[in-house]
């Protein structure tokens, strides 16, 4: 695992070009008394992708991923895998939703906390040595959770999230609390913790959702603007082949 403090090595990963139905969203729909809050919202996302939730604050991106796992209740759609529409009991086996700002234990030791997840999800010893070493958690092991900064508590909760087995992984803001070499840093593990996984990574920040993310879904107050790869995007929105993804936000939304 890379380690936080030297940052990643600069490799061109391959995008992946959708190819085949993994999670199916159909005709989402979400208000809170008579605001509307997601707006008829469809998609797939493609098996191995890293898929962008996109949009500013209060578009409905948090909203989106908790009405996915069924944490919230919707007024019509579905959630479906391939050709199954899943139960909330079903969602809990194939999904892993990492919302933003928890604090679990928080009164609780980092190491008592992440052993317990551990044996939870599952998984070994060795895979926890690797998130620790790749995180850079070693010296907050005895400290509890409250305690600790916000781009450490982000650590933590990313090391609980890649603990876990469920298939389809979603983070809501991954990155915050992070300076850009952890940044890079964090995006470089994900890559490597992908392996037979998919993401979706809800993220507010442009520059760094253009450089972990396959595809992007662009959000505006509850409405699904978009979706694509950049140069997909870029073709809607009218503009030239290498435009940032600001620019295709900003000419889009």
């Amino acid at each position: 695992m890379k380690h936080l403090r030297g940052g990643p090595r600069k490799i061109k990963y391959p995008v992946r070009k959708p190819s085949a139905s993994g999670l199916r969203i159909e005709r989402i729909q979400k208000t809170f008394g008579t605001y509307r809050v997601l707006d008829d919202i469809s998609f797939t996302v493609v098996p191995g992708e890293i898929l962008g939730l996109i949009g500013p604050n209060g578009a409905g991106k948090s909203t989106l991923l908790e009405c996915i796992t069924g944490l919230l209740p919707v007024e019509s759609g579905t959630v479906g895998w391939e050709d199954e529409n899943l139960s909330r009991r079903q969602r809990r086996q194939l999904l892993w939703y990492q919302p933003d700002n928890i604090l679990p234990f928080a009164g609780q030791r980092v190491a008592a906390t992440l052993s317990f997840f551990r044996r939870t999800h599952g998984a070994s010893t060795t895979d926890l040595e690797q998130l620790i070493n790749g995180l850079d958690l070693s010296p907050m092991l005895n400290k509890p959770l409250q305690a600790l900064s916000k781009g450490y508590r982000r650590r933590v909760l990313l090391a609980i999230a890649l603990l876990s087995r469920q298939p389809l992984l979603m983070l809501d803001e991954p990155f915050d609390g992070f300076d850009l070499k952890q940044s890079l840093a964090v995006m470089d593990l994900l890559r490597q913790c992908r392996a037979g996984r998919t993401m979706i990574l809800s993220i507010h920040q442009l520059s760094e959702a253009e450089k972990i993310c396959d595809r992007f879904l662009l959000l505006d107050q509850g409405r699904m603007m978009g979706i694509g790869t950049l140069d997909e995007l870029s073709r809607q929105a009218g503009l030239s082949p290498g435009a940032s993804l600001e620019e295709v936000f900003l000419a889009i939304i």
